[in-house]
């Protein structure tokens, strides 16, 4: 098992739009695709930080529909950063609709933003995002806390 030096509250979240795909950004950081996700900043709420990261890597303003689940099984929720960082990550992972904004690229953090059918998803997408769509797809009791 690799030494974890920090765990991390994370967020995710899920956005569909009206033909069904869902919303990918290729990270800056790692340079794989991913539901937008990110880090819940000191005094804020698991929601505010969603509603903030989407805001900040996509440009979009979303409102928060449901949780989808909780994530922190150490084989999906620990990564290893290009940087030689390793994070163990407890995620919320949410489901979200748009309510305004426009779909922007953001840099420093997203190279690139796409829909995409949920049944034909990037080869080099981050580990544990596609359990999250699955998730959301199909929610179970069991796959509420993980």
């Amino acid at each position: 098992m690799v030494e974890v030096k920090e765990i991390c509250p994370g967020v995710a979240i899920v956005i569909f739009n009206k033909e069904g795909q869902v919303l990918l950004q290729k990270r800056a950081d790692v340079k794989l695709w991913g539901i937008p996700s990110g880090h819940v900043e000191p005094g804020e709420t698991v929601r505010d930080a969603a509603i903030r990261e989407v805001l900040e890597e996509t440009g979009l303003q979303v409102e928060i529909t449901r949780l989808i689940g909780v994530y922190s099984e150490p084989s999906s929720q620990i990564f290893k950063y290009p940087d030689g960082r390793i994070t163990h990550f407890v995620t919320c992972c949410f489901q979200a609709e748009v309510v305004g904004g426009n779909l922007t690229i953001c840099p420093p953090e997203t190279l690139d933003l796409r829909y995409f059918p949920c049944d034909n998803l990037p080869s080099d997408i981050l580990k544990m995002h596609p359990l999250w769509l699955s998730d959301a797809l199909t929610p179970t009791l069991e796959s509420f806390v993980r």
